[in-house]
């Protein structure tokens, strides 16, 4: 799963495949800039891929069973690990712009409490969350490892840290900025919580990348703009797609 700025990750799978999300019936369409919305199938280094080339958020007015319906349809195509990145604000002092953060865990700050399924069944998410981690562990102990050691192989930094998960559309207050500080919170997003928890509960082994875009309200003396999370996610997207596939060839 691709975030803002990040999709020309999709265009480097061999063996290609691509299809507009327009043309899947009833698929929700993306609105936000940065995200393509597109998926396309394919291989790296002998492995199966599917990309989503952008993501639809609560923000735009889908409600969660629209922000899953991609993890879903991924578990039902046979994918057995998911990998979900997005462009989020820096609340650790160590997480400026252009720096890359693997998801440890995440504070669910959006707030959403079930979630129904294609069986027409109400399922909680806590109880999901609770039943599907793996030793208890949303995002899988073995993937991050992994993901370390990969990185570190390969010379590229990479922070470990906590990702809070929140509605939007409109950007943190610095308020709410020192709340999350507080509470344990590394750096901020729109997106994510809600897929790696459905992608737990169907069994796929999740694993989660930040591209930190920007500092969060309040640490950077300068407003926020959906345009410099763009410039700062294309800046480093050749260090982020050279971990992706180190990653994946790893797997």
């Amino acid at each position: 799963m691709l975030g803002s700025g990040l999709g020309d990750f999709g265009n480097d799978l061999e063996d290609a495949r691509q299809i507009s999300t327009r043309d899947i019936p009833g698929y929700p369409a993306s609105t936000v800039e940065g995200h393509a919305g597109a998926i396309i199938a394919g291989n790296i280094s002998g492995k199966s891929l599917i990309c989503f080339q952008g993501r639809v958020h609560l923000y735009e007015g889908y409600p969660l069973e629209s922000v899953v319906f991609p993890v879903q349809m991924a578990a039902a195509l046979g994918a057995k690990v998911l990998i979900l990145t997005n462009a989020a604000g820096g609340i650790h002092r160590h997480l400026l712009p252009g720096s890359l953060m693997l998801i440890e865990d995440h504070v669910d700050l959006q707030f959403r409490c079930k979630i129904r399924t294609s069986h027409d069944k109400t399922i909680p998410l806590q109880s999901a969350r609770v039943s599907q981690r793996h030793n208890g562990k949303l995002y899988s102990l073995r993937l991050r490892e992994m993901t370390e050691e990969v990185a570190c192989a390969a010379g590229i930094p990479l922070q470990v840290g906590v990702l809070g998960a929140l509605t939007g559309p409109s950007y943190e207050t610095p308020a709410e900025v020192r709340m999350w500080q507080r509470i344990g919170v590394d750096a901020a997003c729109m997106s994510t919580a809600a897929e790696a928890v459905e992608g737990a509960r169907l069994g796929l082994e999740v694993m989660g990348i930040s591209c930190i875009t920007n500092r969060a309200a309040g640490l950077s003396g300068k407003p926020l703009d959906h345009a410099d999370v763009i410039e700062t996610a294309h800046r480093v997207k050749g260090r982020f797609k050279m971990l992706l596939r180190e990653i994946i060839k790893a797997l």
